[in-house]
């Protein structure tokens, strides 16, 4: 017990193994196999519907409500007291702009140009990039490269701005909501199985590990049908 009094409940006191960061993606339904035909809607409505309800925590007027306006390109640094409830920096889902669900409700599945969202796990206290925004890139995993044609990243260029680091903790960090890649697969090319990779790139990201294919990268498949 006495032991226990000495463990902090809101940093841990051990985090060597936890950096760099793991990356996950959304829809996440039947592992990592993303499969549909454009012309049949309940092969691919699904993925929408994942899609809206991961993205309902990003609303605007949900962020604008909960969360406040930082300033771009700079770390959210906050006070040293680990207790003190910590403010969270606006991610609107307006962002996303063509993978935002608004304009397009179907994400692109209808067009067979699927959004994919990208997230870095979180960490306590990570400051990625050591100063400059992590970017994201795409590319056919193994196979013919020219089975991916076209690629467009939301927001901005496909980077994860600063200003959403460094996360403090579910404790006191609770309106924080991680920060968001839309990678829009405009051009894949149909009726076959396409194997992408998509990892983050900065310093001190880690990408190329073939044990772990979750650490600094992701990879799955694209198999978009008539």
């Amino acid at each position: 017990y006495v032991m226990l009094l000495t463990l902090s409940p809101y940093t841990p006191t051990y985090r060597d193994r936890v950096s760099p960061p793991g990356v996950m993606i959304r829809p996440y339904l039947n592992g990592f196999a993303i499969a549909f035909n454009v012309s049949e809607r309940s092969t691919w409505q699904p993925y929408v519907d994942s899609m809206h309800h991961f993205l309902a925590a990003y609303d605007d007027k949900v962020q604008e409500e909960k969360n406040i306006e930082c300033v771009s390109g700079q770390y959210f640094i906050q006070g040293d007291n680990d207790s003190e409830e910590k403010k969270a920096c606006q991610f609107k889902r307006s962002l996303l702009q063509n993978c935002s669900g608004i304009e397009d409700p179907t994400f692109g599945y209808s067009k067979g140009q699927p959004c994919i969202l990208l997230k870095m796990n979180r960490i306590i206290g990570y400051r990625p990039g050591a100063g400059v925004p992590v970017s994201v890139d795409c590319k056919v995993q193994k196979g013919n490269e020219s089975d991916l044609r076209s690629v467009d990243f939301y927001p901005g260029n496909g980077t994860f701005d600063l200003m959403y680091y460094p996360y403090y903790g579910k404790l006191t960090h609770v309106n924080y909501t991680s920060p968001l890649v839309a990678m829009h697969f405009t051009d894949v090319r149909r009726d076959r199985v396409v194997p992408i990779q998509c990892s983050l790139n900065g310093k001190g990201i880690i990408n190329d590990v073939n044990s772990d294919r979750f650490l600094g990268r992701i990879i799955f498949t694209l198999s978009i049908g008539k």
